[in-house]
């Protein structure tokens, strides 16, 4: 991806921590998790716009793309609150709320959901908390999610810990993710590769797709 370092963010991941080899992605299993896609965050007309997460839309839509031709399952967030009696700790923590009836809180026009793809209101970090997310993927007998989105440290991590702790295999795309500063998102790799994720570029997890496509053909036609 133009203008971020992918390869130079996984380098230094893989020189730090130990790979995982028991663990492989297959995108049968897993759940594609698109993580606030707001207006508010990817958009320059967005309050809390990040000029970072504007560059992560082609990577985004890619793997929605891939997920969506091979009938594996896409689920959205959008965060949001719905006044001031639901802010939690994030009410007192920042000044600014998203509030859902607003145009900042619609997921982008390029990564509009399908009318058929899942989309979970939440209304703090972790996309799991008070959310029916655990429920739908037990009803799909998923065990990977598959992370994107933003903001790297905030919500993406919180998540891929939350799944780590229900038990699921976690995948970070590192270059569909993006967060206010490649420090804070570096750092948020690191800090999930050494504990709860495998990190893996956009570009690795397609060719994994196509491999786990041409393998699935190829035992259709013994």
């Amino acid at each position: 991806m133009s203008g971020l370092g992918t390869e130079a963010w996984l380098r230094a991941i893989r020189e730090r921590v130990a790979p995982r080899p028991s663990l492989s992605l297959d995108p049968h299993r897993a759940a594609l998790l698109v993580i606030d896609m707001n207006v508010h965050f990817t958009s320059s007309d967005g309050r809390s716009y990040l000029p970072m997460a504007e560059l992560i839309i082609p990577n985004v839509r890619e793997l929605v793309d891939r997920w969506r031709t091979i009938g594996a399952e896409v689920i959205f967030t959008r965060h949001g609150h719905q006044g001031e009696h639901d802010l939690g700790m994030l009410g007192k923590f920042f000044s600014d709320y998203i509030a859902t009836d607003e145009p900042d809180a619609e997921i982008i026009p390029e990564l509009a959901p399908l009318d058929s793809e899942r989309i979970i209101r939440k209304n703090t970090y972790d996309a799991f908390l008070d959310t029916p997310l655990q429920s739908i993927l037990e009803e799909k007998g998923i065990d990977q999610v598959l992370v994107t989105g933003v903001l790297t440290h905030m919500c993406c991590e919180t998540t891929a810990r939350s799944a780590f702790c229900r038990g699921y295999e976690v995948y970070v795309a590192v270059d569909a993710m993006a967060s206010k500063s490649e420090d804070h998102h570096l750092g948020s790799l690191l800090s999930m590769a050494d504990s709860v994720a495998v990190m893996m570029s956009t570009r690795e997890i397609l060719e994994a797709a196509r491999m786990r496509r041409l393998s699935h053909d190829r035992a259709q036609d013994r």
